[in-house]
């Protein structure tokens, strides 16, 4: 039913995005897919030969892939869990009437808008760094030894670091679906006997089901491709330990200046980021629906 005059003008108002996303998304993924068939170092950049499928074959049978998407997966799911299983109960604090209670949010969410780098600098250096860190000095009080995270633990350590920055979305998100929870429904479920625990499972928990949804699909699209925390804190070791597929790819391109495997392994990195987006975002999705 659209006329000529307003098709024209639909076109003219979307194509900036159209232009942005060939820009942005479409014209490096034709590339990475044409780097990934050559023999191409950056070393020598004017020595590209063709290599058929050898990037893929090199990529595919190194454990160092491997490891890399199992650090990956491991990451998504354990800040997920902890930013759910502790978003939910600060929300809930955090939406009581208590004195101070705006401050208190502000004070809450504030982590958030910190810059990954900076996050990742003051958790190295002011809090688990093993000789003049927080937690050091809090071991050394208590007649223990103090644990050098980053050597030691260092996929804990960067869990500990980026869940800490992802808690105060889950927080915001779950805090602003409290607030349009009827309270009706909980008077009710007080009148009827119910104790608190059965009104958070039965009332309070199903309405924040699509918050839930919204937390796991907004998290994981960006904890796939975590890295500042890593080059910053780790660098992707002690060996491989904690290297996920977007360190890989960096150190694979910039580090040993292989692209054409470096470019394999990012095709690689896309294929298992859409398929863990899509089971873990299936059921969130289809709970958005509802």
């Amino acid at each position: 039913m659209a006329t000529k005059h307003t098709q024209t003008v639909a076109r003219l108002l979307l194509a900036p995005a159209v232009i942005s996303l060939l820009l942005f998304s479409v014209i490096p993924l034709i590339f990475t897919i044409y780097f990934s068939f050559l023999h191409y170092s950056l070393l020598d950049a004017g020595a590209r030969t063709f290599a058929g499928l050898e990037n893929f074959q090199y990529v595919l049978t190194d454990p160092g892939l491997w490891q890399a998407l199992a650090n990956s997966l491991l990451l998504v799911t354990s800040i997920l869990v902890i930013t759910i299983a502790g978003g939910i109960p600060f929300a809930l604090l955090l939406n009581e009437p208590i004195f101070g209670r705006n401050i208190a949010r502000s004070v809450a969410i504030a982590p958030f808008f910190v810059m990954p780098t900076v996050n990742a600098l003051v958790w190295k250096h002011l809090l688990l760094n093993p000789v003049s860190g927080l937690f050091s000095w809090i071991a050394v009080t208590l007649g223990r030894t103090p644990i050098d995270w980053f050597s030691d633990a260092p996929l804990a350590a960067l869990v500990v670091i980026i869940a800490w920055q992802w808690l105060p979305f889950a927080t915001l998100i779950f805090l602003t679906a409290l607030q349009s929870l009827n309270s009706e429904q909980a008077e009710a479920a007080k009148l009827d006997g119910a104790t608190p625990i059965q009104t958070f499972y039965h009332v309070t928990l199903p309405h924040l089901s699509r918050s839930i949804a919204i937390v796991v699909l907004i998290e994981t699209i960006f904890l796939l491709s975590i890295f500042a925390e890593i080059f910053v804190t780790t660098g992707g070791g002690p060996g491989l330990a904690s290297t996920n597929l977007t360190f890989l790819v960096f150190s694979q391109a910039l580090i040993q200046f292989d692209a054409g495997a470096a470019s394999a392994i990012a095709l690689f990195a896309v294929l298992i980021a859409n398929i863990v987006s899509g089971v873990l975002a299936l059921p969130a999705a289809g709970r958005l629906e509802e």
